[in-house]
């Protein structure tokens, strides 16, 4: 038998405990043993049928020989980090949901992990109940992997989705989501994009096996939208997502970003709506690979923790190769240097003159309309260039045009 800890009752944590006791019989065969929770770690009181087996004391954990194997779904950085880092030094395995934890901590634990011999899972830090962790490192192994881009946030797919399909702006979009609970009531980490940063992250250091941290990518969310937009991305062939994105270039350095772009109704990340999530892998020996399911919810989330549990107990060898560098060389470059497509939007007051100005200044672009479009009103996608060479042109322009909006332009 194996005896575990859940550090956290909060919605996936309770997810966590309701599946290992619901499911038990199916997890005992196939963990080849039982998996019992012996205690729950939280400073709440809960009136649940296993409220005998809480304790507020994680000395008690860390210190009870039993425990072999602790999922920590509290989140955040603080007490994580220090809770998780001396559960590994005493020997016992972790698994996580902390995205928060993974992005900012994730190889200083894997080492620790690798020097005391135990796991360090992390599944559902990414994409929920999605399966992605697992494969990229294991199914994928044979690859060498040049990109990495997805749809990473629920809540924000959500709010795009009815901004798309029904016309809703943004924030009637954004109190739809807090009503049905897809979206919190500081709804900041996923609406301007820190969230799917943190999972990006992740999944460039597993793919190129340096750490990358939240702090050098370039992040902007869905905050700024509007339906002209959403309306002008139609006309031209697509619809607007928010992407996470990591590219490996041909010095080894890494483009990472997170921003709304323009991608074109074939992607195969375009018709992926609602709070469902999807992951782009493109490997030089598969090519591309999609996966696609709900990124997040208490018993998708839950699935994937006990499904790390359920490996570590079938008492495979440590995976050591699961690991990446920590490095204090910046290995992300300057965003502004990789060369996209824009879409432009801007108001301008002489309107015979203007659509020729902006036909000099970008050469061939690609002029959209919209049904009701006022006048004096120009949206535009420009050719390849830098975003420096995008702002030289912007400031090119005369001064009494206003720059309504700019969206980069992707094609997956």
């Amino acid at each position: 038998m194996v005896k575990v800890a859940v550090m956290g009752h909060g919605v996936v944590g309770s997810g966590v405990v309701e599946l290992l006791m619901k499911n038990s019989e199916s997890i005992t065969k196939k963990a080849g043993q039982e998996i019992e929770v012996k205690y729950i770690l939280d400073l709440k009181e809960f009136d649940v049928p296993y409220k005998d087996k809480f304790t507020k004391d994680f000395n008690v954990i860390l210190n009870d020989p039993e425990i072999s194997i602790v999922a920590e779904v509290m989140g955040g950085l603080s007490p994580a980090f220090d809770f998780v880092k001396s559960l590994l030094e005493h020997g016992k395995s972790v698994v996580t949901s902390n995205k928060e934890l993974v992005a900012a901590k994730g190889a200083t634990l894997l080492k620790i992990a690798k020097d005391h011999n135990v796991n360090f899972f992390f599944e559902a830090s990414v994409g929920g109940g999605i399966p992605i962790i697992r494969p990229m490192h294991l199914c994928l192994a044979a690859n060498e992997i040049t990109e990495v881009a997805g749809i990473l946030n629920g809540t924000s797919n959500f709010i795009l989705t009815k901004m798309i399909h029904d016309q809703m702006p943004f924030d009637e979009a954004l109190k739809l989501a807090q009503q049905l609970g897809y979206a919190e009531r500081d709804p900041s980490a996923d609406v301007e994009g820190h969230d799917a940063c943190r999972k990006i992250c992740i999944l460039a250091s597993l793919a190129f096996g340096r750490h990358v941290y939240p702090n050098t990518v370039y992040t902007e969310g869905i905050d700024k939208l509007t339906l002209e937009d959403v309306e002008y991305a139609d006309a031209w062939g697509g619809v607007i997502k928010l992407i996470g994105r990591a590219k490996k270039l041909d010095d080894g350095k890494l483009v990472v970003t997170v921003y709304p772009a323009f991608i074109p109704h074939h992607s195969q990340l375009a018709n992926i709506d609602d709070v469902f999530n999807g992951v782009l892998i493109r490997g030089d020996a598969t090519g591309d690979v999609v996966f696609y399911g709900k990124g997040a919810g208490k018993f998708p989330t839950a699935s994937a923790v006990v499904a790390d549990v359920i490996d570590i107990a079938k008492k495979h060898s440590t995976v050591k190769s699961l690991s990446w560098e920590d490095t204090t060389e910046n290995i992300v470059v300057d965003y502004k240097t990789s060369p996209l497509q824009f879409y432009i939007r801007v108001a301008t007051p002489d309107e015979a003159t203007s659509k020729k100005e902006i036909a000099e200044i970008f050469g061939d672009s690609d002029f959209l309309s919209r049904n009701n479009e006022p006048d004096g009103e120009y949206a535009f996608v420009t050719g390849k260039m830098t975003e420096y060479e995008l702002e030289d042109k912007l400031k090119s322009m005369s001064p009494d045009y206003k720059v309504l909006q700019k969206i980069r332009v992707l094609d997956y």
